[in-house]
């Protein structure tokens, strides 16, 4: 299953995924109606995108009284907007926090039907869309390389 993946070590917070988001979803330069949110952890100075994690078993989908959030045949964890009643109940139970309430809807990831917006315009690779399988084999086979390296000489 392909989701995005995130690489907080890269990130910059400079916040364009959020507009990007905002803009391709909302059609609004209005960052507070992202699907993605950079959260600052200000005692060591980084930050980080979070996203929805796309859970095999969703506490969302569970918390919802009206079924309105459902994981289709890929895995991705969506909801039906004609079934949405905006009661928020599915707030709160996402351990991610990424369940976002907006006026008249809830809102969340939904990988802007396999075409991540976000993705396209983070110009340090802090959000990837992909595996994630083979980016944590990926990662892996990058730390192991110097290791290997050392070896040969």
């Amino acid at each position: 299953m392909k989701r995005i993946i995130i690489h907080p070590e890269r990130c910059t917070g400079c916040r364009l995924c959020e507009s990007t988001c905002a803009l391709y979803n909302e059609k609004l330069n209005a960052p507070g109606r992202s699907r993605i949110r950079i959260v600052k952890k200000h005692s060591v100075g980084l930050s980080s995108p979070v996203v929805c994690f796309q859970c095999k078993n969703p506490p969302c989908a569970k918390a919802c009284p009206v079924n309105a959030i459902w994981t289709d045949s890929n895995g991705s964890v969506k909801i039906d907007y004609e079934l949405c009643i905006g009661c928020e109940a599915c707030v709160n139970p996402c351990p991610f926090g990424v369940m976002i309430p907006l006026p008249e809807k809830v809102v969340k990831c939904e990988l802007c039907g396999g075409d991540p917006q976000c993705i396209k315009y983070c110009a340090t690779g802090a959000i990837e869309y992909g595996d994630l399988e083979t980016a944590a084999e990926k990662k892996r086979h990058q730390k192991m390389t110097p290791v290997l390296e050392a070896r040969e000489i």
